[in-house]
């Protein structure tokens, strides 16, 4: 069983001689102190031994994801850490069980997609003697820990063309500030007092980049630098050794764009951007993390809505590689709609006010009908993700991600591509907006009764698959046109959702009459009533988007689109 939470913490770099500041009167300092009676507490010291997997070519770790089984200390077992938002980790763990040198199924499926296929050996040992310290609140809830480690690693690969031998020693002395129940409030004051006493951020995120890179710099020295990305050694994809699922760092990069630029390097940007989310948010699919299909699903919709919006910037043809993407995300789409329908009838049956006759005959009838509500769509989205994990492990996704990748890192622009980004690319978002506006029109034509509805409603689902193809391209070329795109995505994006409101409630009304035909009376009874509340919220929302369509006509939204 994968288990998962998200790690906030900081490393600091610190001299093997020197004291380590205490945290009483740091914590007295801060602010509230008092009132919630923040103190000191002592869990004394542990020692650790954990061994870290990667393939042969170190493709997790270019990656950004640490992989290893750990003894000792407090949290023992298998772990893997991952990206998460804002600077966060994401550690999904398993229990320790038998093995020592095979990594769980369970684990091996969530890297699958930075694997592909390439085995999972030993890369490095650590040791490490650890004295952890706490913040504690008056009710002894521990918020933060301090742990002062001592630190003693071995390699288990050579580092390519460095001459150094396998299993050198390496030794260094770090401090770790890590988030247990407290806020990011709290994390951070606490770490600013500590930078203020003297501590210095670690050049290096990991134990396991600083053994890779066989980093031995003392505290206080600039870190070394590598000229293709200007991040620290042996952080990140430029440590010199190939990583299939990890993009080409050395594309162009946000700071270095303008409206100058070409209108090429642009895209490719937010193209890289993209296909990162997907393989990000690949493991957090498989573990059924929430708001990570729908997070994959959206990246991917944006790659194809990039690649039709600005097919002709690219020698290559994009059809294939949009048809492929229309595929994933149709699978990805089956589980998400689940999901959606599911979180959303629940809501609205446990706000209807259910008569106890209404309900089951159940000992545990007091909420009953939302428990079968759920319980009946849960299982159709247990069903449509599953599906989904099949999809992830085929060969037609692995190729599709060898297509992305190869986009990204090896583009071919025409000569619209090469040009200034400021002479190709608003023309581009100006002609989304322009089929937009076309669907509009089209759906205001056509009667609002009833007998023309499903017309209406079907343009009206245009629309907004319409107006979300604008948001996109506007969001894509915001890097250089900066507030006026996106005020202007701003914009559209109210008018997506309002239309999105109203394509959900006909999507509803639809499965409730499905649903409804296969439920026990009590349930059915509450899809009826719950049906005849969707007709009115599409009704609110037809009127909503009326109001919002006026608003983006303004001529100041307009302006940058020349």
């Amino acid at each position: 069983m994968v288990s998962t939470h998200e790690e906030i913490e900081v490393k600091y770099d610190l001299a093997p001689d020197a004291d380590l500041p205490g945290l009483a009167a740091l914590l007295a300092d801060l602010p509230e102190a008092a009132a919630r009676g923040y103190r000191e507490g002592d869990l004394g010291e542990f020692d650790l031994e954990a061994t870290y997997f990667d393939t042969p070519d170190l493709r997790l770790s270019a990656a950004r994801a640490t992989l290893r089984r750990r003894t000792g200390g407090t949290d023992a077992g298998w772990h893997l850490k991952t990206p998460g938002e804002d600077g966060a980790r994401v550690e999904q763990r398993v229990p320790l069980g038998r093995a020592v040198k095979t990594v769980p199924a369970a684990l091996r499926r969530l890297v699958e997609a930075h694997t592909d296929g390439q085995p999972l050996v030993p890369v490095a040992r650590v040791n490490t003697r650890r004295h952890v310290r706490t913040v504690l609140d008056a009710a002894g809830t521990r918020l933060l820990e301090l742990a002062d480690d001592v630190v003693e690693a071995r390699r288990l690969l050579p580092l390519e063309g460095s001459g150094q031998a396998t299993g050198a020693v390496q030794t260094w002395r770090e401090v770790e500030l890590e988030v247990v129940e407290g806020d990011r409030d709290l994390f951070t004051a606490v770490d600013a007092g500590l930078r203020a006493a003297g501590l210095q951020v670690s050049a290096s995120s990991s134990k396991l980049g600083r053994v890779l890179s066989g980093d031995t710099t003392p505290p206080g020295a600039p870190a070394a630098r590598t000229p293709a990305t200007d991040e620290p050694a042996g952080q990140g994809p430029a440590a010199g050794r190939p990583a299939a699922r990890v993009l080409d760092h050395a594309a162009p990069r946000r700071k270095h764009l303008s409206a100058r630029s070409r209108a090429g390097d642009v895209l490719v940007l937010h193209l890289a951007e993209q296909v990162q989310q997907i393989l990000d948010q690949d493991p957090r699919v498989r573990a059924d993390e929430p708001d990570s299909i729908h997070k994959m699903r959206v990246a991917t919709r944006r790659l194809r809505s990039a690649l039709r919006t600005f097919a002709p910037l690219l020698a290559t043809p994009t059809k294939p590689l949009r048809d492929e993407l229309r595929w994933l995300a149709a699978e990805l789409g089956a589980a998400r709609d689940a999901e959606v329908l599911r979180d959303r009838l629940v809501r609205s049956v446990a706000s209807l006010d259910v008569a106890p006759e209404a309900q089951p005959a159940d000992p545990a009838a007091a909420g009953a009908v939302p428990a079968l509500v759920a319980d009946q769509l849960g299982q159709a989205y247990r069903s449509a993700h599953d599906e989904v994990l099949a999809e992830l492990d085929s060969e037609r996704y692995q190729l599709l991600l060898d297509a992305l990748q190869d986009l990204v890192e090896r583009p071919q622009f025409t000569a619209r591509g090469g040009r200034r980004a400021e002479e190709v690319l608003p023309r581009r978002v100006a002609k989304t907006f322009k089929t937009l506006s076309d669907l509009v029109e089209s759906a205001h034509r056509v009667d609002a009764g009833a007998e023309h509805r499903a017309e209406r409603d079907e343009l009206l689902h245009e629309a907004r698959k319409a107006a979300k193809q604008v948001r996109y391209a506007a969001e894509a070329v915001a890097v250089v046109f900066g507030k006026d795109a996106t005020r202007f995505a701003r914009a559209v994006t109210d008018a997506q959702e309002v239309l999105g409101e109203h394509q959900d409630s006909v999507v509803t009304r639809q499965q409730l009459r499905d649903l409804a035909a296969v439920a026990r009376p009590e349930v059915a009874f509450a899809y009826g009533r719950l049906y005849a509340q969707e007709e009115a919220h599409a009704a609110a929302s037809e009127a909503d988007f009326e109001q919002t369509w006026a608003s983006l006509q303004s001529k100041r939204l307009h302006r940058w689109l020349r």
